[in-house]
Order: C-alpha cells, then sequence, then structure tokens
C-alpha cells in the first residue's frame, strides 16, 4: 500500500474530477455511478483515501464495506429487479489505479465452479489481502451465489468478461455489440441521470422506512 492517502496522479482521490457521480459517502468510502456505464445501474463502490485495490484496504473498513454492498443488493432488488454481480480488476487490468468495486444489476449469471478457472473461494476480505499479500495480481468475480478469486490470467479474464459481464449486459440492454468507453460514456449521459434518481428515491424510501 501506497502510504500516502491520496495521489495527486489519482481521478478517483480528487473529489472535485468525480463530485458529479457521488451517490453517496461514509467515513472510508464512496458509492458512484460509473462515468462510463455498460448498463444502467452502475455503480462502483472505492475507498476516499487511496489504495491499489481491496487486497490493499485495511481490515478495519470491513464492516463499513459489508454495510454497502448489503446496500447496493437491495438497491438492485427494489429497482431492477436484479440480484448483483460484484467485479474487481485488482490491479490486474485496471484503468484507474485506485482500488474500486463495480456492482453491476445483473439477472441470471452464474459462474459455474465447473469451469476450474477460479483459484480460490472467498469467504472473507481477509482472502484477498492474504493472495496479494502473497501472490500479488488478481481479479474477482462475486455473483449470488459464490465470491471468486481468479489468478491474472489473460485467458480466463477474456472468458469471464465475455461469459459473465458481456452475457449479463447484453441481457440488461439488448446490446449485443462490444462498446469501447467512449462509446459508453457517450450512453452514460443518459444513464447516469436515471441511476441517480433512483438512489435518492431508494435513499428518500429508505429514510421513511426509518422514521
Amino acid at each position: 500500500m501506497n502510504d500516502d492517502t491520496t495521489q495527486t496522479n489519482c481521478v478517483f482521490c480528487q473529489r472535485s474530477k468525480i463530485d458529479t457521480y457521488i451517490l453517496k459517502e461514509t467515513p472510508h468510502f464512496r458509492i458512484i455511478t460509473d462515468y462510463a456505464p455498460l448498463v444502467e445501474g452502475h455503480l462502483l463502490i472505492m475507498p476516499q483515501e487511496h489504495y491499489a485495490c481491496y487486497g490493499t484496504v485495511p481490515a478495519s473498513f470491513d464492516a463499513e464495506l459489508h454495510e454497502l454492498k448489503r446496500e447496493v443488493r437491495t438497491f438492485f432488488d427494489r429497482f431492477y429487479a436484479s440480484p448483483v454481480v460484484f467485479w474487481e480488476h485488482g490491479v490486474f487490468r485496471q484503468t484507474v489505479f485506485h482500488a474500486h468495486l463495480h456492482c453491476f444489476p445483473f439477472k441470471g449469471i452464474t459462474y459455474n465452479l465447473t469451469d476450474g478457472l477460479h483459484d480460490l473461494v472467498v469467504s472473507s476480505q481477509d482472502d484477498l489481502r492474504t493472495w496479494y499479500a502473497s501472490q500479488g495480481h488478481y481479479f474477482y468475480l462475486e455473483d449470488p451465489h459464490h465470491a471468486l478469486l481468479f489468478s491474472p490470467d489473460m485467458d480466463r479474464y477474456f472468458h469471464v468478461i465475455r461469459t459473465i459481464l458481456w452475457t449479463g449486459a447484453t441481457a440488461h440492454n439488448g446490446k449485443t455489440e462490444w462498446r469501447s468507453p467512449q462509446q459508453r460514456q457517450e450512453a452514460g449521459k443518459a444513464m447516469i441521470p436515471l441511476t441517480a434518481a433512483r438512489w435518492k428515491q431508494f435513499q428518500q424510501q429508505g429514510e421513511a422506512h426509518a422514521q
């Protein structure tokens, strides 16, 4: 882990650069909309301080992260009638080198354990920290049934991208062609405000339920 809590060259460390995407902040994390979403509802959970990946985020943050993941599950269930798929590149294949967990509202998407491509069934965040400390790079997938860690192999990576993430995105939005980040960013101009409006309604409902 870098000892600096922020990095001047990291867009996720510069709140002013992501301010329009922020949906929620807690003591150590933010939930934001992805700036180039695969689908409407595509969110990111990220630490406010600079960590390379979730394999370096301290254990003292785990309960807070767990609660945010639970909240995203509830949001997707209520507003997209869909379970959540969590995805992290690790440091492997990242485009922004700041820990961030993708959250997708994907229905009917499950990794088949018999494929045998994963290296570890993850039981806690400690597994990510232990792997990263000893093995380094990884990528991470969590569907409604399993949390899985994969070693940084390109064939495995693209297999999971193709069979899980792209299949989920296609089922969600009906678009079968692969879109570049630039194309997704353009499409996101319509999707991001819809996601933000649904999140605002979700938060208001939560407050009403609490009262």
